[in-house]
C-alpha cells in the first residue's frame, strides 16, 4: 500500500514539500488540504488579501526554482497576460522586484506543474480546495485529521505522515474596533479608511505595504517630466496624513547589490561555528560574536573602525550599528541610501560590510538552538536586530514612494523609544499613542508589525493540544559558577527535532511535521519568506521519503 501523506496548506512551504516528494520514488498517495478556493498561491501573495501596489521583497535570482524561475515564467507570458500582471516585458530581470500578486500567480502556475509531474511519476494526488483541517489526533499507527468543507460536517481521514504547512496566521477580521486594524491584511479592508490622520505601527515592508495601500486609495504615484516619482492626491483628500512609528524611528534601507551565489566566508564559517558549539558551552554567544567581529573587520576594516567594532559587545553592537541612522533625519538618510544603492546596482558594486552580515546570518543561525537560556535571551534582545535589519531591505520603488509622500507633506516618521502606550479604548475611532510626554491622536490606526511568534498554546487543533504532545521549545539553563548544568528551560515556539517533528515520549506516531513559520521563530529567528519555505520543505520531504525507502539488504559473503 502506498504511503499516505497529507499536506495542510498549499503556500510556499507546502509547494516545496510537494516538490521534494514527487520524484521517481516509491509511489505515494498525497492529499493537499487548502482552505482557500485557489490552491497554490500562499497567503502573502493572494489577490484577495493583497493590494496590487504591494511589492514583494524577494527578487527572482533569490527564489529557489520550482519547475522554472520567476523570470523564465514571466518571459513566456503573453503581452496581454503581462499587462494584466502590471509587468513590462523590457523590465523583466532576475534582480527586479514584483508585486506580491505576481508571485502568487507564479506560485499557482508552478503548483499546477507539480501536480501534473506527480501524476506522471505514478503518485496519486488528491487536491481538496476549500477544505479546512479543524483537528488533528496522533494515534499509535497513523494520524487522524478532522476536515471541514464549507458548511458540511467534518469528515475523518487517516494518514501515515502529516505536514503542517499553514504559513502565516492572520485573523479574518482585522478591524477589531472602529478605525483600529490589528493587521494590514486583508489589504482591501484598508481601502475603506477615509482621508484622515492615519497612524501605522511599524516601518518595515509590512508598514510600507499598509501605507501604500491607503495612499493609492486617496491618490496616485506618477512620474514627472524629469522621471522622478511624485504623489498626486485626489481632490477632497486634504485630510489624509500618515505617521509611521517604530521604537527607533528609522526606515529600512534599500535593497543592496551583492554577489549571488554568496562568496565564502573566511572566519565566521560553518566549521568555526560547529567548533564553537562543541567547545564553548559556557560562552557560546560571545564566541560567535568574536567570529562575527573577525569577519567584519576582514571584509570591511573602514566600516569596522567607524562603529568602534573592536570595543563592542553583544549588548552594544546594535546601538553602534543604528547610531548614524538614528541621529539623521530618516528621509534624508533614505534619499542618500537610495542614491547609493541605485549607483551600486548599476555598477554591480557590493558594500562589503552589508554583504558580510547578510552571509553571516545564515551561518550563525545554526548555533541558535544550542544557546543556553541566558544567551538566547541576550541574542533576541540585543544581537538579532542587526541581522534582521540587514536582510530586511526593501525594493527601491518602496523607498521612492515614501520619499514622494513625504515631499507632498503626507508622511512623517516618529521614534517611540522604549516607553510608549497605544490606547484604542478611550477614543471612539483609531487610537492615541503616548510616548515621552507626547500624545498623538489618529482617526485610523494599523498595527503593521508583521507575523508574531506563536507557541504551543497557539496550536489550533484541540485534540492535539489535549494529548499533551505539543510543548514549548526547550534549551538548557545557563551554567552555574561551578560548571554544574541546571535544569532545562522552556523558551517558546514548539519543541521539534531536526526534521521538524514534534518531540514527545508517548507511544504515538511521530510523523507530524510542523513547517509553519510562526511556530519556528523563537529557536530559528531568521526563518522568513520563500527561501526558508524551500529549506523547510526540503528537510521534511527527505524525512518522509527516507521512511518510505525499501530496507537495505546486505548480501552475506
Amino acid at each position: 500500500m502506498a504511503l499516505r501523506v497529507a499536506i495542510i496548506g498549499s503556500g510556499p512551504t507546502g509547494i516545496y514539500t510537494l516538490k521534494g516528494l514527487i520524484g521517481k520514488s516509491e509511489p505515494l498517495e498525497i492529499t493537499i488540504f487548502e482552505s482557500d478556493a485557489e490552491p497554490g498561491k500562499g497567503t502573502p501573495y493572494r489577490p484577495d488579501l493583497n493590494d496590487a501596489a504591494m511589492l514583494s521583497n524577494i527578487a527572482s535570482i533569490e527564489l529557489p526554482p520550482i519547475c522554472e524561475t520567476l523570470t523564465e515564467w514571466l518571459r513566456r507570458q503573453t503581452d496581454m497576460e503581462l499587462q494584466h500582471l502590471g509587468v513590462e516585458r523590457d523590465a523583466i530581470s532576475e534582480r527586479e522586484f514584483y508585486p506580491r500578486v505576481v508571485l502568487g500567480e507564479f506560485l499557482h502556475a508552478q503548483f499546477q506543474q507539480l501536480l501534473n509531474a506527480a501524476t506522471a511519476n505514478g503518485h496519486a494526488i488528491h487536491l481538496k480546495a476549500r477544505h479546512r483541517v479543524v483537528d488533528i489526533e496522533l494515534r499509535a499507527d497513523d494520524i487522524r485529521l478532522s476536515v471541514k468543507a464549507l458548511d458540511d460536517e467534518p469528515a475523518e481521514f487517516g494518514f501515515d505522515h502529516v505536514v503542517m504547512a499553514t504559513g502565516h496566521d492572520w485573523p479574518e477580521t482585522t478591524e477589531v474596533r472602529p478605525g483600529y486594524f490589528i493587521s494590514p491584511w486583508p489589504a482591501p479592508l484598508l481601502k475603506t479608511i477615509p482621508p484622515c490622520n492615519l497612524g501605522i505601527l511599524g516601518t518595515s515592508l509590512s508598514g510600507i505595504d499598509a501605507l501604500i495601500t491607503v495612499s493609492t486609495a486617496h491618490g496616485a504615484f506618477m512620474l514627472d517630466g524629469q522621471g522622478d516619482l511624485q504623489y498626486e492626491p485626489l481632490p477632497g483628500t486634504e485630510a489624509f496624513r500618515a505617521t509611521m512609528m517604530s521604537r527607533k524611528g528609522v526606515l529600512p534601507e534599500a535593497d543592496f547589490y551583492c554577489e549571488i551565489p554568496y562568496r565564502p566566508l573566511t572566519f565566521c564559517t560553518e566549521a568555526a561555528i560547529e567548533n564553537a558549539i562543541a567547545t564553548r558551552k559556557l560562552d557560546l554567544l560571545d564566541a560567535i560574536f568574536d567570529l562575527f567581529k573577525q569577519e567584519l573587520v576582514a571584509c570591511d576594516p573602514d566600516y569596522a573602525a567607524s562603529i568602534g567594532l573592536s570595543l563592542l559587545t553583544v549588548e552594544t553592537i546594535a546601538p553602534a550599528y543604528f547610531r548614524a541612522r538614528e541621529t539623521n533625519d530618516p528621509f534624508a538618510w533614505a534619499a542618500r541610501n537610495l542614491a547609493e544603492a541605485d549607483l551600486n546596482k548599476k555598477l554591480k558594486q557590493t558594500v562589503e560590510w552589508r554583504y558580510a552580515i547578510l552571509r553571516m546570518h545564515e551561518v550563525i543561525a545554526k548555533a541558535i538552538p544550542h544557546l543556553d537560556a541566558d544567551d538566547l535571551t541576550r541574542f533576541h534582545k540585543h544581537f538579532k536586530t542587526v541581522f534582521i535589519d540587514d536582510y530586511a531591505t526593501v525594493p527601491h520603488e518602496s523607498i521612492r514612494r515614501l520619499l514622494a509622500l513625504h515631499r507632498t507633506g503626507k508622511l512623517e516618521i516618529v521614534a517611540l523609544g522604549n516607553n510608549s502606550e497605544i490606547d484604542n479604548k478611550s477614543v471612539e475611532r483609531g487610537a492615541v499613542v503616548r510616548t515621552e510626554g507626547r500624545e498623538l491622536r489618529f482617526e485610523a490606526f494599523i498595527d503593521a508589525t508583521g507575523q508574531h511568534e506563536l507557541s504551543a498554546r497557539d496550536i489550533p487543533f484541540p485534540t492535539l493540544v489535549g494529548q499533551g504532545v505539543v510543548r514549548k521549545a526547550a534549551t538548557k539553563a545557563a551554567f552555574s559558577l561551578d560548571g554544574a548544568e541546571q535544569e532545562i528551560v522552556r523558551t517558546g515556539g514548539i519543541d521539534l527535532d531536526d526534521d521538524f517533528r514534534l518531540v514527545f515520549e508517548d507511544n504515538l506516531s511521530n510523523n507530524l511535521y510542523c513547517g509553519s513559520i510562526a511556530f519556528l521563530l523563537h529557536k530559528l529567528p531568521f526563518v522568513q519568506g520563500i527561501t526558508s519555505a524551500c529549506d523547510i520543505g526540503e528537510v521534511i520531504s527527505k524525512a518522509i521519503l527516507k521512511s518510505n525507502a525499501p530496507p537495505l539488504i546486505i548480501a552475506q559473503a
